[in-house]
C-alpha cells in the first residue's frame, strides 16, 4: 500500500462527526503506528449547514455520497449512515467494487448483505472491515477471526444491547417503570430520541446475533426465522419477584450449535444474581465464548456511543493500514455454507409465568389446568393479591418445558376472560 491514504467518510451523524474529529486529531500517532499519511479528502452527508460537535469542511462537502467515488482516489471509505438497505448498501457495494477499502459500524447492513458484500471485497482483494458493528468498542469480531481462529466454538452469548442493558438495570434499580426509565435514557443519549424501537423489540441484538453466528461457527449469515422477543412487556413487579427469587433480568442473545444446527435467539432471561452476566450493569455489554480448548473467554466493555464505536473503526483503519487483507467473515465465501436452523418448538426452558387476573376463586385452578394440559408441571408458585383492585398477581415457576407446549398454553388462555392482560414469559437462563 502507498504511503499518502486518502479518506472519505460518508455520514456525520453522531459516529460519523466524531470519527471525523479523531481522524483529523490522530494523523501524527496513525502514522507513528503505520508509517502511512492520512488524508481526508471527501465527506458526505444528507444535510452540509446541519450543527454538528465538529467542525467539517465544506469544500470537501459532497450531498450525494457515489460521487466521491467518481471524482476522488480514494483508498479507504467509511460508511456511517446505518441503513441495512439504500444508499448504505450502494455506496459500499460501489466502493468495493472500484477496489476500495470499506470500514463501517452498520451491523444492520452485514447482517442482511454480509455474505454478498464479503463476497465482492474477496473478489477485488481489499477488506470490508465491520469490528464496531457487535459490542462497541470491545474487539469481540477481531478476536473470533484471529485470536481464537483455531478453537471449536460452540456458543456464543451475552449482552449485545447497552440501551436494554441500561432500561433493566435501571428499572431494576429506581424501582420505577418502563417508560419514565426510557425517557432518562433518551435524556442522556442511550436510547434513540425518536423511536427506539429497533433497541428495545431485540432488533438491534439480532443483527449482532447473526454475525457472531456466521463468525463463530464459519458458516454464512443466517437467513433462519429466530426467536426474538424485547422487553417492553416487563414491568417493575418483574424485578421485585425476580429479587425475590435471588435473579435478575438481562437482555440477551444467544447463538450455539444444538445436534448439529444452528440455534440462534434474543429474549429476556433471568440469570442468577452472583452470576457474570448478572453483574453487567448499565449500558455496558459483555460477551461470553464457549470454545475448545480455550475454554470460556469473556470481552466486557462500553457497547454503544461515539467514542467506543470510533475506537473500532479506527482499529480496523490500523489494520488495512499495516496491509492485512483478509476474509471479512473469516473463512472465504466459497468455503462457507448454510447451517440448518434447529426448530426452536423443541427448545426447552424453565419459565417465569406472571398472570394478573381478577382474585376470583377458580382462577388458579384454571391456569393450572392449561399447564397440566400442556405437559407443563410447576415448580413455584407465587400469589401476589391486592385487595383495593380485587386483583392478583400469580407468579410460576416451571420445570423445563418445550417452547411449543408453553406457546400452545399461552394461546388458549387467551380466552380466559379473568386473565386481566398478556402474560409476561421470561426464560430461566441455562
Amino acid at each position: 500500500m502507498k504511503n499518502k491514504i486518502n479518506i472519505a467518510i460518508v455520514g456525520l451523524g453522531q459516529i460519523g462527526s466524531y470519527l471525523l474529529n479523531e481522524l483529523t486529531i490522530r494523523k501524527k500517532n496513525i502514522k507513528l503506528l503505520t508509517g502511512k499519511d492520512i488524508n481526508i479528502v471527501a465527506v458526505s452527508a444528507k444535510n452540509k449547514n446541519k450543527k454538528r460537535k465538529f467542525k467539517i469542511n465544506k469544500k470537501i462537502f459532497y450531498k450525494n455520497p457515489l460521487k466521491i467515488i467518481d471524482k476522488n482516489k480514494i483508498d479507504i471509505l467509511f460508511e456511517c449512515i446505518g441503513l441495512s438497505d439504500g444508499i448504505s448498501k450502494k455506496v459500499v457495494e460501489k466502493a468495493l467494487k472500484n477496489y476500495i477499502h470499506v470500514i463501517t459500524p452498520n451491523k444492520a447492513l452485514i447482517s442482511k448483505h454480509g455474505d454478498y458484500l464479503s463476497n465482492i471485497a474477496e473478489r477485488k482483494k481489499v477488506n470490508l472491515e465491520f469490528e464496531a458493528s457487535v459490542g462497541g468498542g470491545i474487539p469481540i469480531l477481531r478476536t473470533i477471526k484471529e485470536g481464537l481462529s483455531t478453537n471449536r466454538i460452540t456458543k456464543v452469548y451475552g449482552i449485545l444491547n447497552g440501551t436494554c442493558n441500561y432500561l433493566l438495570s435501571e428499572m431494576d434499580r429506581t424501582n420505577d417503570n418502563f417508560k419514565n426509565v426510557l425517557k432518562k435514557a433518551q435524556t442522556l443519549g442511550y436510547a434513540e430520541p425518536g423511536n427506539p424501537k429497533l433497541d428495545i423489540n431485540g432488533y438491534d441484538t439480532l443483527a449482532k446475533v447473526r454475525i457472531l453466528s456466521s463468525l463463530a461457527f464459519k458458516k454464512k449469515i443466517s437467513k433462519n426465522e429466530l426467536l426474538m422477543e424485547g422487553i417492553e412487556n416487563i414491568e417493575s413487579k418483574d424485578f421485585e419477584i425476580a429479587n425475590q427469587l435471588n435473579l435478575k433480568i438481562k437482555l440477551l442473545g444467544i447463538t450455539e450449535i444444538l445436534n448439529n444446527k444452528l440455534f440462534e435467539r434474543v429474549h429476556p432471561c433471568l440469570v442468577r444474581k452472583n452470576s457474570y452476566i448478572g453483574n453487567v450493569n448499565g449500558a455496558m455489554n459483555a460477551i461470553i465464548l464457549d470454545g475448545n480448548p480455550v475454554g470460556q473467554s469473556i470481552l466486557q466493555g462500553e457497547g454503544a456511543g461515539p467514542g467506543p464505536t470510533s475506537s473500532a473503526l479506527m482499529s480496523d483503519l490500523l489494520s488495512i493500514l499495516r496491509g492485512n487483507i483478509k476474509n471479512p467473515l473469516g473463512v472465504s465465501s466459497s468455503k462457507r455454507k448454510y447451517i440448518s436452523a434447529f426448530n426452536v418448538n423443541n427448545y426447552e426452558n424453565s419459565l417465569y409465568l406472571r398472570f394478573e387476573v381478577k382474585d376470583k376463586p377458580g382462577v388458579l385452578s384454571e391456569i393450572t389446568k392449561h399447564l397440566a394440559k400442556n405437559k407443563i408441571s410447576i415448580q413455584r408458585l407465587i400469589q401476589i393479591p391486592d385487595n383495593k383492585l380485587k386483583t392478583a398477581s400469580i407468579v410460576i415457576i416451571t420445570h423445563k418445558t418445550k417452547q411449543l407446549n408453553s406457546d400452545n398454553c399461552l394461546k388458549s388462555l387467551k380466552k380466559n376472560k379473568k386473565i386481566l392482560k398478556r402474560p409476561v414469559l421470561l426464560r430461566l437462563f441455562n
